[in-house]
């Protein structure tokens, strides 16, 4: 990895020295040598008025390896390299990529440009992008490449065989789906099986009829999920009458999971999916501070409760050094359970029949690390308070409380928002933390109050 990165630098470097010296057919020489997803890094790390030169270079000379960097670069930012051609010119550089990637980066583009382009643009044999885009978005429909290779029942091996070596213009054939005369998906076939049996075979005879598939609406991330369950390298999409109307490969189910990884990690620290180092500081302001603003709500809750107890912090002022700790500790935990659980939630791993187990193994781990933290923290507090063992046994017995709550918590919060048809990763960190940090005060200073004639 760092190999490669001291390589795609020291290409940066090159790219940016040939646009100031005008090489271009340097310039273009280079970039040709490049694979289209090391191009596209080239393309996400020069600065933008290089990353326009050097695309515009290499569009006059290979719009093909162009078009195909733009596809790995990104919608949004293959789009933004777009944005400033005239809607021919998009029409015709899509004409050079998947229908799925030009559905991708047309739905991208501003609201006058797309319609222009989807004006213009050629429908590809098979489907077309104007089909693709009226899937709903991360749908099996809108991932899809509506050119799939399929054969009818009654070819025989050999027929099939040859028909694979013509076919020039279909997604990555992995297996060879067959279907009737309706174009009903029947069967598939696995190259390996397909070598292995004489030339006159029909392919009714040798295909299995259990295909595993996804309708066109079936979200991205299901999607996903069945590939990585059945280990297949392709999936077939269907539409409502198990017409086959095209497939989904590992590499576009590759980009779904890296994409869905990023948003659930995104969402967890409340963060817009669209917020990137690059993105304007105005605009990153305006996604970010709503959920800052709700955190400070939450926060003006813990603190009224703080406030509730100040007779007993002003007797004993070590209290206010302390109670932080139960807060977050508690917070930490309750995160550790959250990302468990919105993870489980998130691969179909945490469904409704084994909702009680989880909560009662997050329980009991909550309560393990609540005894375990607890008792470090109290016999920290003797040690350096000269062994007050109230003091310690408040601190250990609020732990356990909190990290306990916490467990509890980390577990139901998801399930009961994503049981509201709330995104569970979206909205479970801000009432976790408002949750965890109640508790932890409420029961540290609760505790320290009824406690306070032996502290």
């Amino acid at each position: 990895m760092a190999a490669t990165q001291r390589r795609i630098d020291v290409t940066i470097e090159s790219v940016r020295r040939l646009l100031r010296v005008g090489a271009t057919p340097n310039l273009v020489n280079l970039l040709q040598k490049l694979h289209p997803a090391d191009l596209a890094q080239v393309f996400a790390e020069l600065p933008e008025r290089e990353r326009h030169a050097a695309f515009n270079t290499l569009v006059e000379r290979n719009g093909r390896l162009a078009m195909e960097a733009v596809s790995e670069l990104g919608p949004e930012k293959g789009a933004e390299l777009l944005a400033l051609r005239s809607a021919e010119e998009i029409a015709r550089l899509l004409q050079e990529i998947e229908s799925d990637d030009a559905a991708a980066l047309i739905e991208s583009l501003s609201d006058d440009l797309r319609v222009a382009v989807l004006a213009l643009i050629h429908p590809k044999p098979g489907g077309g992008v104007s089909e693709l885009l009226e899937y709903e978005e991360r749908t099996a429909g809108r991932l899809m490449n509506p050119n799939v290779f399929a054969l009818p029942e009654d070819v025989t091996a050999g027929e099939a065989i040859t028909a694979l070596q013509s076919a020039r213009d279909v997604e990555m054939v992995f297996y060879l789906y067959v279907v009737d005369e309706r174009r009903h998906l029947v069967g598939v076939v696995s190259l390996r099986r397909l070598l292995l049996v004489p030339p006159d075979t029909p392919l009714k005879r040798i295909m299995t009829t259990e295909v595993y598939s996804a309708s066109v609406d079936l979200d991205q991330e299901e999607v996903a999920r069945r590939v990585a369950s059945y280990n297949l390298l392709a999936i077939p999409v269907v539409d409502q009458e198990n017409k086959l109307v095209g497939v989904i490969t590992v590499d576009d189910v590759i980009d779904v999971i890296k994409d869905e990884a990023t948003e659930e990690i995104y969402r967890l620290a409340g963060v817009s999916i669209d917020d990137g180092v690059d993105t304007p500081p105005a605009e990153s302001l305006r996604r970010r501070l709503p959920w800052l603003v709700l955190n400070l709500v939450t926060a003006f809750v813990s603190a009224t409760v703080v406030a509730r107890f100040t007779d007993v912090i002003e007797q004993v002022v070590i209290l206010a050094a302390l109670m932080p700790v139960v807060a977050g500790l508690g917070g930490n935990a309750a995160t550790q359970t959250l990302a468990v659980v919105v993870r489980g939630i998130s691969m179909g791993e945490l469904t409704g029949t084994n909702a009680r187990q989880a909560l009662l193994k997050e329980s009991f781990v909550g309560l393990g690390n609540g005894l375990v933290i607890g008792l470090v923290g109290a016999t920290a507090v003797w040690a350096f308070t000269g062994f007050q063992w109230a003091l310690g046994f408040i601190l250990m017995a609020a732990m356990i409380i909190n990290m306990s709550v916490a467990a509890i918590a980390g577990t139901l919060i998801p399930i009961g928002l994503r049981a509201m048809k709330v995104d569970p990763a979206l909205a479970s960190s801000v009432f976790i933390t408002a949750l965890t940090d109640v508790i932890g005060f409420l029961s540290f200073l609760g505790l320290a109050t009824v406690f306070v004639r032996y502290l």
